[in-house]
């Protein structure tokens, strides 16, 4: 059956009709248990499940409006589509924090503690869905786990902010103004205190840790993944991390100034 080609990033994605068309893996049950688990909770920002094809990928809906890959358009940068992306992620938080995995569950990337709710796990520009410049839902949950919220959020972080160094993906940020832009989107998140002080910390290692993934599925022979070293993803992001690292009481001092000490309510899902 013929499709359109999306852009999928490390998979061949097909878009027919109103379905998505994507490859599955041994983390596909987990994933489509957490779909069904959002759609019955009311969260309307992921795709709905459809089941498996004739020839074995994963059959999504397909959700309409526009994703933001590189080079990022400017609408993605302004301090609203900011701060709709922390709303959107942190409704998603707790719609998926009521989830209970099926026995046996496999998940692409290893569970971390305290796993307060199922992390997205690329929550990134290039997967989420923009409708009017804003932010409305977020695909490709192959990355999903269980774990902490501000692991979650580190990467968000990253790649909304950005919290690249200069020149990092085309872009140069501002020290003072990544400090501003990653307390709009904590404060639009409702980050409570302590993970504000382990934020600056936590996009470091989560970024370390991306690095592991790709270069122990490199190793495994991803071919995908393989390529993404070929090209210096891995310096870049280490790069990045240096960056952070280096200026972690300047972000880590915006987070904080005059931020609330109560943790923060429960979203709406």
């Amino acid at each position: 059956m013929d499709g359109e080609t999306l852009n999928g990033g490390v998979n061949q994605v097909v878009r027919i009709g109103r379905t998505v068309r994507r490859p599955t893996g041994a983390w596909t049950p987990a994933v489509h248990s957490l779909l069904r688990h959002l759609a019955e909770t009311g969260f309307t920002g992921a795709p709905r499940v459809r089941g498996i094809d004739e020839e074995g990928r994963e059959i999504l809906d397909f959700v309409p409006g526009e994703v933001a890959h590189y080079p990022i358009p400017e609408y993605v940068r302004g301090d609203v589509a900011l701060a709709a992306a922390g709303r959107l992620l942190r409704r998603y938080h707790d719609a998926s924090a009521g989830f209970t995995a099926p026995d046996g569950a496999v998940w692409q990337l290893p569970a971390r503690e305290p796993r307060e709710v199922v992390c997205h796990g690329d929550a990134a520009t290039y997967n989420t869905v923009f409708r009017v410049g804003l932010p409305v839902a977020l695909i490709d949950f192959d990355a999903a786990h269980p774990g902490p919220r501000v692991w979650d959020l580190a990467y968000t972080a990253y790649r909304f902010a950005p919290l690249g160094a200069p020149g990092s993906n085309g872009e140069h940020v501002p020290v003072a103004e990544q400090a501003r832009r990653l307390r709009l989107l904590a404060d639009a998140y409702g980050l409570g205190p302590a993970d504000r002080r382990a934020l600056p910390r936590t996009v470091c290692d989560r970024l370390h840790a991306l690095v592991a993934f790709m270069t122990e599925r490199a190793a495994a022979g991803d071919t995908a993944f393989a390529r993404h070293l070929a090209d210096g993803h891995d310096a870049l992001y280490r790069t990045d991390a240096a960056h952070v690292r280096a200026h972690e009481e300047r972000f880590a001092e915006a987070l904080l100034s005059g931020a609330s000490t109560e943790p923060p309510p429960a979203a709406a899902t």
